[in-house]
Formats: structure tokens, C-alpha cells, sequence
């Protein structure tokens, strides 16, 4: 009886934390911030060997980059606020 209580008692806990709103597109989010670090990575390694005909493209996909990740870290901040106002 003990263990079904203390078995019910993770779930409903587990339950109340994971219906938190907003929690799949916050992982979402996330998610994608890392792809975007990731590629400013591999952009910025490519500066070691580019071309310089093809350094000023760099740049410009650095830029891009930079941009997306600001925009990523608004909307989570938004959805940060409208969780905790």
C-alpha cells in the first residue's frame, strides 16, 4: 500500500511539472539554439581556411547566424515571462 501511495504521489508530481505550459516548445527552443551554436562553430572554424574571395560570405552567414540565435533567446525569454510574470 506504501508503494502504490508513494508511486502515485511521483506520478502526480511528474504529471503536475510536465503540463507545465509552453514546456515542448521551450525544449524546442532549446533545441535549436544548439543547432545554431553549432553552425556559428563550423562557421567560425571555416575562417581558418577560407578563401578570401569567400570570406565576406562567411561573414554574412555569421551575421545570419548571430541574428537567429538573438531571436531565439527573445522567445524564450518571452515564454519565460508569461510563465513567471
Amino acid at each position: 500500500m506504501l508503494v502504490r501511495t508513494i508511486i502515485l504521489y511521483a506520478v502526480m508530481t511528474v504529471c503536475a511539472l510536465a503540463f507545465h505550459e509552453n514546456t515542448f516548445a521551450v525544449f524546442e527552443l532549446k533545441e535549436e539554439l544548439q543547432i545554431r551554436y553549432m553552425n556559428m562553430w563550423e562557421l567560425l572554424q571555416q575562417l581558418e581556411y577560407v578563401d578570401p574571395d569567400q570570406r565576406q560570405v562567411v561573414y554574412a552567414e555569421i551575421e545570419h547566424i548571430k541574428s537567429e540565435i538573438q531571436r531565439i533567446i527573445d522567445l524564450l525569454v518571452q515564454h519565460d515571462q508569461s510563465q513567471h510574470p
